[in-house]
């Protein structure tokens, strides 16, 4: 769907046209390993694998579900906030937040198995973003920002001493920066580093679509820390250049992974040459004059060592359900049950899920999604209804702060097309939201077989760019997407049609997925299911 290699030994950015926001990478060895937020989506904290920093596959989740109860529902906005990975010693750590439970800490030997169950290294609300960092002398620390929405204030920066084994605290938090004090507001993210016996936080600041790359430095982990912008987006169409990750190569490059929020489609992962000049980092190009650096959006790839030749690939998009699990690419609204699918061998079935009436179709729990692979394409679904019992509704959405489903309900043995469009609205992190819904009776001619197949048609379309301004600063030409559903009974024709412009979720990009429910209101003994033979996705038609 986006391939960032361009096959000349030059890639171009993004380097993953997806919503892996916030993310973090480390290399072991020849094999860089990168992770990114997921809120209240389950399985939790993707691990993203390449072997030259341009061609990535999703190859694991940290997480099989979120560790705390109230995750069987969805939860916008909610859940695992921006992570780091490190590697220590012979084990991996994940160091997450959850901005209302905690900062937890999760552990493997093996970053494609099983990772340990998480621990609350740090309870109570408030601190996110944090970053563990063990130095030369054994002692090891843990740097993090906060939320405002938590604890009352932003633009602050902590480090405390943690426990060598990560799994605690030791002492008194210090404050180390506070960018309200400076030209730093909104500084977040840190990630913490050490070279040439400097230690570095490196840390946004200005706002996820507005702002730049900030570093700090100092010759102790608590200060004092001075700061210096190293990435500003400058002349090019990379707003923001938000929080990241360094990493380098077996030959001694050095490399910037960080996002770009471009609304409806999330956050979206850029690499960045990176240089040294006085012992402060340059992130992407600096032109003559700058002792910064900008974006760039094309590049020779990373110079890895023995081999620059990896196979191209990216994320997985389409699947045929012929595994005997489900896909990496598939991720539920919240905390999944095992009995709300089950993989056949051909076909994914999807079983009826009980929910009420007032419940809109954002917070069903069952909505199997994915992440948009690229700024334009069509995702077809191929689906029998015959299984589906009365009180059933069954069909394909997609989830953003404007979200639409199109659907068929079966009640009193009769089939109609919904098709359903609403908003979201958050209160803090409280949505609240209006539904509306037009229906289309069927007849049973209109079904081709006896399965009852239906034909889904998901079609996003950039229809231009506008500007748009945040914190008093513009962003110039963020894109418009309009998203139109569509359905069939013979996979050639369509129709039942209905476009909107989509908008982003609550801190993610939009996702389209499947999904199957009953209301429990109808008098019934039975819930059904579907069969789902296929979803594919492939470059919009014209």
């Amino acid at each position: 769907m986006w391939q960032a290699d361009l096959g000349n030994g030059k890639y171009r950015n993004p380097i993953l046209y997806a919503d892996y926001s916030d993310p973090d990478a480390i290399r072991v060895g020849e094999d860089y390993f990168m992770i990114a937020s997921s809120f209240c989506n389950a399985p939790g904290l993707p691990i993203l694998h390449s072997k030259d920093l341009v061609n990535w596959k999703v190859v694991n989740y940290a997480l099989d579900e979120l560790p705390e109860f109230r995750y069987r529902n969805p939860i916008h906005g909610c859940g695992v906030w921006a992570p780091a990975i490190r590697y220590h010693e012979g084990t991996y750590y994940i160091c997450f937040p959850m901005p209302d439970e905690g900062i937890y800490m999760t552990t493997t030997k093996d970053p494609f198995g099983k990772w340990s169950k998480p621990v609350n290294i740090r309870p109570g609300a408030g601190w996110i973003d944090p970053c563990p960092f063990w130095d030369d002398d054994g002692k090891a620390y843990l740097a993090a920002g906060v939320a405002k929405s938590r604890i009352g204030y932003k633009s602050v920066l902590h480090m405390v001493e943690m426990q060598p084994d990560g799994m605690g605290l030791i002492g008194e938090e210090v404050k180390i920066f506070d960018g309200n004090e400076n030209d730093q507001v909104t500084i977040e993210g840190p990630k913490m580093y050490k070279r040439n016996g400097w230690y570095y936080v490196f840390a946004p600041a200005g706002g996820v679509k507005t702002g730049w790359q900030t570093v700090l430095r100092s010759k102790n982990p608590f200060g004092l820390y001075e700061y210096k912008v190293v990435m500003r987006q400058g002349d090019s169409p990379v707003n923001g250049p938000h929080q990241g990750a360094w990493v380098d190569t077996v030959t001694g490059q050095d490399w910037f992974l960080h996002f770009q929020d471009v609304y409806a489609g999330g956050r979206i992962v850029h690499l960045q040459p990176m240089h040294w000049e006085n012992d402060w980092p340059i992130i992407g190009i600096n032109k003559p004059g700058n002792d910064y650096g900008e974006p760039v959006m094309e590049y020779t790839k990373p110079d890895i060592g023995k081999s620059n030749s990896y196979p191209v690939c990216e994320p997985d998009t389409s699947d045929d359900f012929t595994s005997d699990k489900l896909g990496m690419q598939w991720q539920w609204n919240a905390n999944p049950q095992k009995d709300w699918y089950e993989l056949t061998g051909s076909k994914l079935k999807l079983n009826a899920l009980d929910t009420v009436p007032l419940r809109p179709v954002s917070d069903y729990r069952n909505l199997l999604l994915q992440k948009w692979p690229a700024p334009e394409f069509t995702c077809v679904t191929k689906m029998q209804l015959s299984g589906m019992e009365n009180g059933d509704v069954a069909g394909v959405v997609s989830l953003g702060t404007e979200y639409g489903a199109l659907a068929v309900e079966k009640r009193d043995n009769k089939y109609t097309v919904r098709q359903i469009l609403g908003t979201q609205y958050f209160d803090c992190d409280m949505p609240y939201t209006t539904q509306n819904s037009n229906d289309f009776e069927l007849s049973e001619s209109d079904f081709k077989d006896t399965g009852k197949t239906v034909t889904f048609r998901y079609t996003v379309k950039c229809t231009g760019h506008i500007d748009h301004m945040e914190l008093n600063l513009p962003v110039k030409a963020a894109p418009v997407e309009e998203l139109t559903l569509e359905l069939s009974f013979d996979g050639k024709n369509y129709e039942k049609a209905f476009s909107f412009a989509s908008k982003a979720g609550r801190w993610v990009g939009v996702k389209n997925g499947i999904f199957c429910a009953h209301d429990n209101t109808v008098k019934n003994d039975k819930t059904g299911y579907v069969l789902v033979d296929s979803v594919e996705y492939m470059p919009k038609e014209d």
